[in-house]
């Protein structure tokens, strides 16, 4: 590739959007959801029935808001908005060692039984799901710092504006 042409697909930028990065916080929030229903369709008794879990909830919803808020963000170039996608992004490693981790080592009395609340493959799935989720996020981030920096000193050198949002 030629200067020309390194230079021809950086003016691009300013005209096209980031989809990549914004389709990748779209997956992770797409693996948040699978996450989310491989926990909550597979209750044990009563194990999942806390203030814990109500807790749970709550953060998938805002999870998911900020999620998209920050893929439409870093669709833009906002760099700012990558920062809110690394926090998630290893929020989404925290989460593994919480409710999941948690449950695969609990037990609940059925029947006078000790039934396992969550086996150990539904903990690998759940820890698949969430980690993909962590992975596409924290490489949405990258990307998205990566092609602002690029754009806002392209910008720079035009003498135009350089984005802050």
């Amino acid at each position: 590739m030629t200067d020309q042409d390194k230079s021809i697909k950086v003016d691009r930028m300013r005209y096209t959007k980031n989809k990549f990065s914004s389709n990748l916080a779209l997956l992770a929030i797409i693996f948040d959801v699978f996450y989310f229903v491989s926990i909550y369709k597979s209750d044990v008794s009563n194990y999942y029935y806390t203030l814990m879990i109500g807790a749970s909830i709550i953060y998938n919803l805002a999870f998911m808001l900020a999620a998209f808020l920050a893929s439409e963000g870093v669709k833009s170039y906002g760099e700012k908005y990558c920062y809110l996608l690394i926090v998630l992004g290893v929020l989404q490693f925290v989460r593994i060692f919480y409710i999941p981790w948690n449950a695969s080592h609990a037990t609940v009395v059925i029947a006078n039984v000790d039934v396992v609340v969550m086996g150990a493959a539904q903990f690998v799935r759940c820890a698949i799901y969430l980690g993909i989720s962590g992975i596409a996020l924290l490489l949405a981030a990258v990307v998205g710092i990566q092609k602002s920096r690029v754009l806002n000193a392209y910008l720079a050198t035009l003498g135009e504006e350089v984005r802050r949002d």
